[in-house]
Parts: structure tokens; C-alpha cells; sequence
């Protein structure tokens, strides 16, 4: 029904209210209407902290004095299935069927297994009503990271590289060379705030001495990851500084130093991107953007591990150097960035 509709993205409004806060749970948006009327709104605004059911519901009960008749006749919207178990806070499930309100519209299910659909069956065994499937297919690309991470057992993965207007990464002798302009790098500094982490490989380290931090834009740095295969980077590096948690792939050993944990794999063969995109989901990482070098982002590519593409191309030529990744997907989007020409892929 059209109503829903626009109570549901109203709720997807508010879930993204909660990116780059909430990882590694869903970004959640929930609404309370009555008559027609919100009366009440939330969402889900930091990891631990109360999900979007229970704000809505407390704004209700605060600009309300007859808030409990109110929510007797109400109907919730929540862009995701309200969970049915205890974990960081208590089952929101629970909470609609104590205040006894009698309508909820879901956007989609919860994949996870301890709710996927046990908090929809609680719902209908309290006898509420419950309507699913509410712009399923928005409300799950909402949550692609996190149902990623759930269903896949890996991060979201998002590839970002620049290219030229000839489709040059860089100079063949790997230097650093700004292919895009002020607005574009503006914008990943955002991206960044966005994702769990980043990931870049030693030879980018070394040309770029890349801070991987989120300085032109708003929120916090990601957690830095780098693959160092013999540990040759110079320790004085701006990676190394301590001020984000950096996990640093090897093999060559295992030890934590402050902010800095080496993690030595055993195989460093064609399996590497599995290997570390499971040490990865093993400590919660939610979604990760790989920025580069060429070698390693074609890695990821040629192992079919990728899930979007984010691509710049500038306007400049380099006649030679270094050949951008080629990459083949769906284009989901396709804008300018300044100067720059921005296509988003998503992998078919």
C-alpha cells in the first residue's frame, strides 16, 4: 500500500542516520503512526546502545502523557524485522508487545539466526499484526553490508581506484600522481567514515605514505589494514602512528603493538584475499574499501572477491605507466564529481 511505502522510507531515512555508528549491527529506522500521524520516530544511533524500536517508542512515551492509549492503537514501521533476543539490550519484540501495539509493518527479515523471523513469530503468537516485505529489495541494500557479513561470513567489500582519461592507475614507476580533483577526494574521505576499514598494499604504502584517514570529511577513521608481506615497511610510516587500530598482514609473525597487530598467515599464495577477509569477519569487520595499490585490487577482482566498484576517472592523460584494474559489473550509478567522471558497479 502506498502508505507504507512512505512510512518505510521514511524509516530507511532515519537507519542512515546511523552509518559508520552502529557496525556491527544493521542501521535500523522505525516510525509510529497514528491516524495518519507520526507520533514518534527513531533509529539505531550507536553500536550497544538502544535500537530504533525503543527510540521511537521512548518518543512517543515523552511528548505523549497519554502515551500508553496512544500506542494501543498505533502501528510501528521498522525497516528491518525487530529482534526476539537478548544481546547488547533487550528483545525489541518484547518491547512492542508489552506497550501492546497492534500493527507492524517490516521492511525485511533479519538474517540473523538468532532472530531470522523468531521475532516476526513472537509478534503474531502475542497477536499483532504483522505486515513483511515492505520495500524489501531498498531496505535490504540498506543493510548490504551487513547481510554480507551474515550470510557470506566476509566484510562488504568495495573496490576505489582513479584512473586517467587513457586509463592509467599511475606512473610506471609507481609514484604518487593526484589523478582527481579536491570534491572527489572530499568524497572518499566520507566513504571512509562510512566502512568498518581499509585495506591498501605495500607498495602504495611506500609511494604514498598514506595517512588512510578521514581528515577532508566527517566521522570517524576506519580501522587500517595493510598486507606487508616481509615486513619491510619502514615503521615510521604514518600507518604505524597508533592513532587507528591497524592490523598488519604477514609472514613473518604474530604480535600486537598498541594499535599495531600483526597477524602472520600461513599460506601467502592465490588464497590471500580469503585468508585475511576471514580474519576480517572473525573480528567483527563489517565493510571494508580497498583503495589500492593496481596489483592488489586486481587480486581481489581476479578472485571474484568484490561486491562494488567505485571508479573515478579524471581528466587528464598519461600515454603510459601503470594500466588501471578492468573490472566487469552492473553500473548502478554513473555522476560527476567535480571534473571527474564517478561510476559505481556492483558486482553481477
Amino acid at each position: 500500500m502506498p502508505e507504507h511505502e512512505i512510512y518505510m522510507r521514511r524509516c530507511m531515512e532515519l537507519a542512515e542516520l546511523g552509518m559508520g555508528n552502529v557496525s556491527p549491527n544493521p542501521m535500523v529506522g522505525a516510525v509510529v503512526v497514528l491516524n495518519d500521524k507520526v507520533i514518534g520516530e527513531g533509529y539505531h544511533q550507536k553500536y550497544g546502545e538502544a535500537h530504533a524500536e525503543v527510540n521511537a517508542i521512548n518518543q512517543v512515551i515523552n511528548r505523549f502523557e497519554n502515551y500508553a492509549e496512544l500506542l494501543k492503537q498505533a502501528t510501528i514501521y521498522v525497516s528491518l524485522e525487530p529482534c526476539a533476543h537478548y544481546g547488547k539490550t533487550p528483545p525489541c519484540a518484547d518491547l512492542i508487545i508489552k506497550h501492546q501495539i497492534p500493527k507492524v509493518v517490516v521492511g525485511c527479515r533479519d538474517p540473523f539466526d538468532q532472530v531470522n523471523g523468531k521475532g516476526i513469530e513472537k509478534l503474531q503468537a502475542a497477536g499483532v499484526e504483522v505486515v513483511l516485505g515492505v520495500l524489501e529489495a531498498e531496505c535490504k541494500w540498506l543493510n548490504r553490508r551487513f547481510f554480507t557479513r551474515i550470510q557470506k561470513h566476509r566484510p562488504y567489500i568495495i573496490l576505489k581506484w582513479a584512473q586517467t582519461a587513457d586509463g592509467f592507475f599511475a606512473p610506471a614507476d609507481g609514484s604518487q600522481l593526484w589523478i582527481t580533483g579536491t570534491e572527489s577526494r572530499k568524497l572518499v574521505h566520507q566513504w571512509r567514515s562510512e566502512e568498518d576499514a581499509i585495506l591498501v598494499g605495500t607498495k602504495t604504502v611506500i609511494a604514498d605514505n598514506p595517512q588512510l584517514n578521514v581528515r577532508y570529511g566527517d566521522g570517524k577513521s576506519p580501522k587500517r589494514v595493510v598486507i606487508d608481506r616481509k615486513l619491510k615497511l619502514n615503521r615510521n610510516l604514518n600507518i604505524f602512528d597508533q592513532s587507528v587500530d591497524t592490523l598488519i598482514f604477514n609472514e613473518v609473525e604474530t604480535k600486537i603493538d598498541g594499535k599495531n597487530k600483526y597477524i602472520a598467515l600461513e599460506d601467502f599464495g592465490r588464497y590471500v584475499p580469503q585468508y585475511i577477509l576471514y580474519q576480517l569477519y572473525m573480528q567483527d569487520i563489517q565493510s571494508i574499501i580497498i583503495e589500492g595499490g593496481a596489483h592488489t585490487l586486481n587480486t581481489f577482482i581476479e578472485a571474484g572477491l568484490w561486491d562494488e566498484s567505485r571508479i573515478f576517472t579524471g581528466t587528464a592523460n598519461l600515454d603510459e605507466g601503470i594500466k588501471a584494474p578492468q573490472i566487469n559489473g552492473i553500473i548502478e550509478e554513473e555522476v560527476l564529481s567535480g571534473t571527474d567522471r564517478l561510476t559505481i558497479l556492483v558486482n553481477s
